[in-house]
């Protein structure tokens, strides 16, 4: 009897949990099915967290002003995020895991090139829009008609920096300093060269390693070429220890750098007073846009808001103009809407070229007084 009395207790424990399961799944229906899925990966823990969570940051604002407005298509969105730990496996389960649990109707992501790159060839074959707010690197768009980037392309920045330092600097003669073991710095440093020389001469082209440590020989080096700027293709916290032995050595030529300077005024703004760099955006851009976007995500993050988190904002946008022009989330549909889409965002305005990537101005910064100044916006075609 006993026996009998557990069997009836465990089947009706059962037909419980299913009747259960049942109610929460209706009509074989997900929980998400009222919502937009978007999804993100980046590295949220790590050495390059800071630029994951920055990234997520701008997206999840530009999110709660877009649901709070009502959101799109009549649902709200959503964003489930990954961290890849700026790892290509990571990125590679992250990516799986949002298209087949998740069911993603897009990818804002990813942050890094290296992870962007590692999903490029699972997502081309997927057909599924891939947006990568900041994702720099030539490779990611080429050959793949689904993937967009909203940042500005390597070679692009660095033609556009020889573009200011011929027509804003006036300058003549140029010198290069870059990173021999850095992709990143090596690409700017060839793009500019090959700019330059049709304004002027590059008298100069030195290299380090990114174990490299003492700059004052090479620097001395390049002082007694004596060049009108050096081009400087770093991240910033290289750029500041270079930056340091330069102004140790007493050298007063202008120096511009990419948009991995931006935040090198946190630790070096004594050293990189003065010099310049290219940026997706400056703080004292008075655009109202942009004034907008750095007010509201103090007072939600408390901190100043980054490039990386400028670009996550203006990638969520593009992303949801170009469902809201589409009338639906359909895969093939999406993607003729993005490249249809024209947007004015923090980062510029936005018209997207045959390759996925966007065509816009690009800012010049100056650190003045520990602070971004706005100099000014720059095309190659300028």
């Amino acid at each position: 009897m006993k026996k009998r009395n557990l069997l009836i207790k465990l089947t009706l424990m059962a037909f419980l949990v299913f009747s259960l399961i049942g109610c929460g799944n209706s009509n074989g229906k997900d929980s998400n099915a009222d919502k937009i899925v978007l999804g993100f990966m980046g590295p949220l823990t790590g050495d390059y967290s800071i630029y994951g969570e920055t990234t997520r940051e701008g997206i999840d604002l530009a999110l709660e002003e877009i649901n709070a407005a009502g959101g799109v298509l009549g649902k709200q969105l959503i964003l489930v995020p990954y961290d890849t730990k700026g790892d290509k496996t990571e990125a590679i389960n992250a990516y799986n895991r949002l298209r087949d649990n998740d069911k993603m109707v897009a990818l804002l992501g990813g942050t890094l090139s290296g992870d962007t790159l590692a999903i490029k060839e699972i997502a081309k074959n997927d057909g599924i829009p891939i947006l990568t707010p900041t994702g720099t690197h030539l490779d990611i768009t080429i050959d793949a008609p689904n993937v967009f980037r909203a940042c500005f392309i390597d070679p692009y920045q660095g033609e556009t920096a020889a573009v200011f330092a011929a027509n804003n600097l006036k300058a003549k003669k140029v010198a290069i300093l870059y990173n021999t073991t850095d992709g990143y710095s090596e690409g700017l440093a060839t793009s500019f060269e090959t700019k330059f020389a049709e304004f002027g001469e590059v008298i100069n082209v030195e290299g380090y390693t990114q174990n490299d440590s003492d700059f004052r020989s090479v620097l001395t080096k390049i002082a007694a070429s004596n060049p009108d700027v050096l081009y400087l293709p770093e991240y910033y916290s290289k750029a500041g220890q270079i930056l340091t032995q330069f102004k140790e050595l007493e050298l007063d030529f202008p120096v511009i750098g990419p948009d991995g300077y931006d935040g090198i005024e946190q630790d070096y703004a004594d050293v990189a007073e003065g010099h310049y760099f290219t940026n997706h955006f400056a703080k004292t851009d008075e655009a109202k846009i942009v004034q907008d976007f750095i007010t509201n995500y103090t007072k939600k993050w408390g901190t100043s808001p980054t490039t990386f988190a400028a670009l996550g904002y203006d990638a969520t946008y593009i992303m949801v103009e170009a469902i809201k022009s589409a009338g639906n989330t359909d895969s093939a549909a999406l993607v003729t809407a993005i490249s249809n889409t024209e947007i004015t965002g923090v980062t510029g305005n936005v018209v997207f070229d045959d390759n996925g990537d966007p065509k816009k101005s690009i800012s010049i910064v100056q650190i003045k007084d520990g602070k971004h100044l706005l100099v000014d916006k720059v095309a190659v075609e300028d």
